[in-house]
């Protein structure tokens, strides 16, 4: 079976296997993360959590499933949607990049990237409980702002899109690529900043 759905299955723990997961992997990363200790801080048995989760890759790819869409509540939730586009579009910035910029954010795309041959289906989830969801959102946004003369955009789902890319310009490519480690909050500013200016330019009333 290469279906997720058939791969993992539901039962009365399997929350606290997932909670249990998510701590871990946060804490060491997927390459540190045993299998031993999950189940330790889930509290849970090997046997339990296999019947789960056959496979740790499995098991993570659904930990970053439910954080993604953690991310996304909690950026929906805290940033005022009716507010003007450079307020918006500076606290969306600011939230997304600091996300994929984490030690955790770039392993949920890794593990995306390297699986996407063996288990296709997972990025289309992950990709789906998240980032399709806040584009959504934005590309709406943008609309109700252009009604209010804000903004003037022919297409608000692309342009959801390349606000997005805008925020990854710079720092993302050297992150994937190794060549640093980490961005500092004062970097992410200044990505951010240049993004929205760059966005105004083009869509601006």
């Amino acid at each position: 079976m290469t279906e997720t759905k058939e791969l993992i299955r539901k039962g009365r723990k399997f929350d606290q296997v997932l909670n249990g997961a998510r701590d871990v992997f946060m804490a060491d990363g997927f390459e540190g993360a045993s299998v031993d200790e999950i189940a330790r801080v889930a509290n849970v048995s090997k046997a339990t959590l296999y019947s789960y989760f056959p496979d740790k890759r499995l098991l993570f790819m659904e930990v970053a499933r439910s954080e993604c869409q953690r991310q996304s509540r909690d950026a929906l939730d805290n940033i005022d949607m009716d507010a003007e586009p450079r307020d918006v579009l500076t606290q969306t910035g600011r939230h997304f990049l600091t996300f994929i910029s984490s030690e955790f954010g770039q392993q949920i795309f890794r593990i995306c990237v390297a699986e996407s041959d063996r288990f296709p289906e997972l990025g289309q989830r992950f990709y789906d409980s998240g980032p399709a969801v806040f584009r959504a959102e934005m590309a709406a946004y943008f609309e109700r702002a252009q009604g209010r003369g804000e903004l003037v955009i022919d297409d608000f789902v692309l342009a959801a899109d390349q606000f997005g890319e805008l925020c990854k310009a710079d720092v993302w490519p050297r992150l994937i690529f190794g060549v640093i480690r980490s961005v500092s909050p004062e970097e992410i500013e200044r990505v951010v900043a240049a993004a929205v200016e760059t966005f105004m330019a083009r869509y601006g009333a």
